[in-house]
């Protein structure tokens, strides 16, 4: 793996549990507003943050994409945990997974192990 795919599988690891968070919070603030309390209503402020942060997970997931050359179905799934509340924590796990599994090919790789 080069460092310019690296960088932007970490780049879509780093935006992944903010979005996710911020996924969750406005659902919850948002279910809160309508049974709850009728006046409370943080939309205005967390509405704009999730949507930046959906918007650079997007962006950092195409450039991903582009990158690692991902197949269709692999691709569609780390868009779809953008959209899954909840989904950008598995993204980033699946992701550091692929990058740690990345590290340990390129370093036996470099010592010449091959499986058997």
């Amino acid at each position: 793996m080069d460092l310019k795919t690296a960088s932007a599988i970490r780049r879509l690891r780093l935006v992944s549990v903010p979005e996710g968070i911020s996924w969750i919070v406005l659902a919850s603030c948002t279910v809160i507003k309508y049974t709850v309390a009728s006046g409370f209503d943080v939309a205005p402020v967390l509405g704009p943050i999730h949507g930046v942060l959906f918007i650079l997970y997007v962006l950092f997931w195409l450039d991903a994409w582009n990158r690692t050359k991902w197949a269709k179905g692999t691709g569609a799934m780390y868009f779809a945990y953008s959209i899954i509340p909840g989904g950008g924590f598995v993204a980033e796990r699946r992701l550091r997974r692929e990058a740690e599994d990345a590290v340990i090919a390129a370093r036996a790789r470099k010592e010449g192990v091959v499986n058997a």
